[in-house]
């Protein structure tokens, strides 16, 4: 099962005026602890910002399922509560869990997750669905062994 965590990393860009600002932007990360996860976004991240960046904050993200689709550019949450009826006193239970979709606008949201939970044999109801700040999802890579991550490790430590 995966653990996500929401990476926030901060470090400076040149914005369209030719002024540098300082940006802080969001990423999720599957890991299997904190310093994984900010060891996993602080590589992902080398290649694509040039100049020094930092992780401000590492917090662990309760998610049950990411909905991907390659044509979206954004990320929404979607709460769900799935039905339960308690046998022995006939009340329902309303059970709450998040997902994330990657879609282009709203509409592509919800109906990827409804495309996603057709197979569903639950009851649920969408309790809402919201844009997200974040910028990108970074899964784990299950091809790299734990050996193949440690050697990758102690290569980096060399060079610094």
């Amino acid at each position: 099962m995966s653990q996500w965590f929401e990476c926030k990393v901060k470090y400076d860009r040149l914005a369209e005026n030719g002024m540098i600002k300082t940006v802080s932007e969001p990423y999720l990360v599957d890991a299997l602890s904190f310093t994984e996860a900010e060891a996993r976004i602080t590589d992902k991240m080398q290649p694509f910002i040039s100049g020094e960046f930092n992780v401000d904050t590492v917090k662990r993200v309760k998610l049950s399922d990411i909905f991907y689709n390659e044509a979206g550019d954004r990320w929404y949450k979607v709460k769900t509560n799935f039905i339960t009826i308690d046998e022995k006193t006939a009340v329902e239970k309303r059970t709450a869990t998040y997902q994330m979709v990657q879609a282009s606008d709203f509409k592509g949201a919800l109906n990827l997750f409804l495309e996603n939970m057709n197979d569903t044999m639950a009851d649920y109801e969408i309790a809402s669905i919201t844009e997200t700040a974040i910028m990108d999802v970074f899964p784990a890579d299950l091809s790299e062994t734990r050996a193949d991550r440690e050697a990758r490790q102690k290569a980096q430590n060399k060079e610094q």
